[in-house]
């Protein structure tokens, strides 16, 4: 490449925007279909262990009787399956990543027990 050729590309790209962000001030909105995170509310599971079975990353684990479910972040893909076959509609796929982490913990949720039936009567 010669000198005058470099010299071409070199003004071009002194009067153009920068092709990246600066990431920490300038956040872009993610895009509609993207997928970030798994999203539970607890209210409507039933513990039902179907998103366990199905999920090809071994993730998630639910256990019944303590009425805990669990994900494993580091180990979700974000193949959006657990959300598919959730009978309840509880699992939801959100646009956000989830927060950085250094450490290979599982994120617990307690699933509240059900509320009572109204009496008969």
């Amino acid at each position: 490449m010669s000198f005058f050729g470099m010299t071409k590309i070199l003004l071009t790209s002194l009067f153009r925007r920068p092709a990246t962000r600066l990431y920490p001030f300038e956040v872009r909105a993610p895009y509609p279909a993207t997928r970030g995170s798994i999203g539970i509310t607890v209210e409507k599971c039933i513990l039902c262990g179907i998103c366990m079975k199905k999920c090809p990353a071994m993730a998630i684990q639910v256990d019944k009787p303590s009425r805990r479910w669990a994900i494993d972040r580091l180990r979700c893909v974000a193949c959006n399956y657990c959300v598919d076959v959730c009978p309840t509609k509880c699992l939801t796929m959100k646009p956000e990543y989830a927060a950085p982490t250094v450490t290979r913990d599982t994120e617990p949720f307690t699933i509240p027990p059900p509320a009572p039936k109204p009496a008969a009567g």
